[in-house]
């Protein structure tokens, strides 16, 4: 299918798109808080600014967006390759993948644990249910 807006038109679109209190982030942020959870957000001296942050569990999450992180192309639905300019998502999805293994892998070497939450997971039943049970467990 062929884009149907011009190319400037579709950057404008896609530069709107939110990086920081996405959706899929209040929503868990808003759960974590009635689950008597506190936490800072976006703490910029650790390696990806993660989403949040719970310095005394020594804890990260991030919450990604299926699309934007390359959750399981193929399999997850809601990411997917658009069909036009393929070379260039496929690259930028793979870099932002590589990067979030880099940053991952830092954080944990700092003694940190990551916790990532996929966009497509807080649809299932319970999720956050068990999110919460973990973090009050640690």
């Amino acid at each position: 299918m062929t884009d149907t807006v011009t190319k400037k038109r579709r950057s404008e679109i896609m530069a709107l798109v939110s990086q920081k209190n996405t959706k899929p982030e209040l929503v868990v942020r808003s759960y974590l808080h009635k689950k008597g959870l506190r936490y800072r957000l976006h703490v910029k001296e650790l390696p990806g600014k993660p989403d949040i942050v719970f310095r005394r569990l020594k804890t990260v999450l991030f919450i990604n967006g299926c699309f934007w992180h390359g959750h399981r192309v193929g399999k997850c639905k809601l990411a997917r390759i658009p069909k036009s300019n393929v070379d260039f998502w496929k690259t930028k999805i793979e870099g932002n993948r590589e990067r979030d293994e880099r940053n991952w892998r830092k954080l944990e070497e700092q003694g940190w644990r990551v916790i990532v939450v996929w966009e497509c997971q807080l649809s299932e039943k319970g999720v956050l249910d068990k999110l919460a049970k973990d973090l009050l467990a640690i």
